[in-house]
């Protein structure tokens, strides 16, 4: 369920959140609402193609409705006092619940899928990062999603075009936060760094400046690259296009930058 293509530059980047397989003994107790896997970030395996050699990349085929791997293993909040999904979700993201009545997993079977799934994928992760490191001295973790530009359970109002996280620049030095806040802020598109999104427990996990490890998040607002943000999730190649000379540019300043 780990898919890892290994490249020989500074940057590895994460994929949490593309997958789309669920087990079918699973399957069967999602109702409607969460068979309809609304909460994947489309096509950002699509989006990010091809736009630089030799990095990294680490991806989970799991869906995010089977256990979330950007969540805290113990099930801890990253944003106390806000609504957000859990380590495995009870609900959408417009708070709509997700299992039909009485098949929401228990205790124990969140422990499972979390040995199961998360757990292998931070393995990989955490096995590419640090032979990144002994290659370079250091490693930055490009961490990629993606979410609806309007979801109000979540957050109020529209959201920027490209949302970086840095938790606060605690995750990465400042020269990488900057150089992606430069590189965001010249395309055209809007952006905000640590706004709603501060970066998930990826990045605050493996963002450890001090020792050579770096990680920023990018949420991107799905209006800039599909068709419309509803099914089928169709990509828009004419606005996709558009928006990877600008993700390109970023991946190209950021595998430029040294300590």
């Amino acid at each position: 369920m780990i898919e890892v293509t290994q490249g020989d530059g500074p940057l590895v980047l994460g994929l949490p959140h593309t997958g789309v397989y669920v087990p079918p003994e699973i399957a069967a107790r999602l109702n409607e609402t969460g068979r309809a896997l609304a909460d994947t970030d489309w096509h950002i395996e699509r989006l990010y193609a091809g736009l630089i050699d030799g990095v990294t990349t680490v991806r989970t085929r799991v869906h995010r409705y089977v256990i979330d791997v950007n969540r805290a293993p113990g099930g801890e909040s990253l944003y106390p006092g806000q609504n957000t999904t859990g380590l495995v979700p009870l609900t959408d993201f417009d708070g709509v619940s997700i299992w039909r009545d009485g098949q929401a997993p228990d205790a124990e079977e969140v422990e499972a899928r979390r040995a199961a799934y998360h757990a292998p994928y931070h393995a990989a992760l955490a096995a590419e990062m640090a032979r990144v490191r002994e290659r370079h001295g250091f490693a930055i973790l490009y961490d990629r999603h993606s979410i609806r530009s309007r979801i109000p359970f979540l957050f109020d109002g529209t959201l920027p075009d490209l949302n970086i996280g840095t938790n606060g620049g605690a995750t990465c030095a400042p020269g990488i936060a900057a150089t992606v806040g430069d590189a965001c802020a010249a395309s055209g598109y809007s952006t905000v760094t640590d706004g709603r999104f501060k970066g998930g427990w990826t990045t605050r996990h493996y963002g450890r400046p001090g020792e050579g490890l770096h990680a920023i998040q990018m949420e991107l607002a799905q209006s800039t690259y599909l068709a419309a943000e509803a099914p089928p999730w169709s990509y828009d190649k004419t606005r996709a296009e558009r928006l990877r000379a600008t993700l390109r540019a970023i991946l190209e300043t950021l595998s430029d930058w040294r300590p």
